[in-house]
């Protein structure tokens, strides 16, 4: 079945073509918030997400005579946003042990975690590994999805994950130690 656009977001697109500049207010306004997050969550710096914010959204503007409304508007500009965050970090992948993992079990999780010591364990985690589990388990995105976002094979994104995972079990052992 075929993504069914909303008419209002294809009266907004053509308004920013047209260089109405409330319109494009109104769209950056409208998706600012959850692309800086998502920005964040990739770079795991305040600065480096405000940067990719208004560099993505300059990429967006730039070429919203290009989206074909495939998809919604917010996931266009999400995969803009992505690719921008993934380029300001040259994010750089462990491909150490990838074929090793794929058939074990994913490690358990610790069900009385917090938020805070979540996201605090999230964001030690290496570039490559934060964009993976970011992507995978907070976006939602398919494996397959990560690979061609990323650039990589789906078994690199299937042991990023299983590393991150790893590497979260034990940070947030630690932290709760504490």
């Amino acid at each position: 079945m075929a993504y069914q656009i909303d008419p209002n977001e294809i009266i907004l697109v053509q308004e920013c073509i047209d260089g109405k500049r409330k319109s494009q207010k109104r769209l950056y306004d409208k998706y600012k918030d959850a692309m800086y997050t998502l920005a964040y969550r990739i770079t795991g710096n305040f600065d480096d997400a405000s940067d990719t914010l208004q560099d993505g959204f300059v990429q967006v503007f730039n070429n919203l005579k290009n989206f074909k409304a495939s998809s919604s508007l917010g996931a266009w500009i999400k995969t803009i946003i992505i690719r921008t965050a993934l380029r300001s970090r040259q994010v750089i992948f462990d491909y150490e042990d990838i074929e090793q993992h794929n058939n074990e079990h994913e490690p358990p999780w610790d069900e009385n975690m917090t938020g805070e010591e979540l996201e605090k364990a999230i964001l030690s985690l290496s570039d490559g590994y934060r964009a993976v589990f970011t992507l995978i388990e907070i976006e939602g995105y398919k494996h397959h999805e990560v690979a061609e976002i990323l650039k990589i094979s789906e078994g690199t994104s299937k042991s990023q994950l299983f590393h991150a995972k790893r590497l979260l079990q034990k940070e947030l052992a630690f932290l709760m130690e504490e």
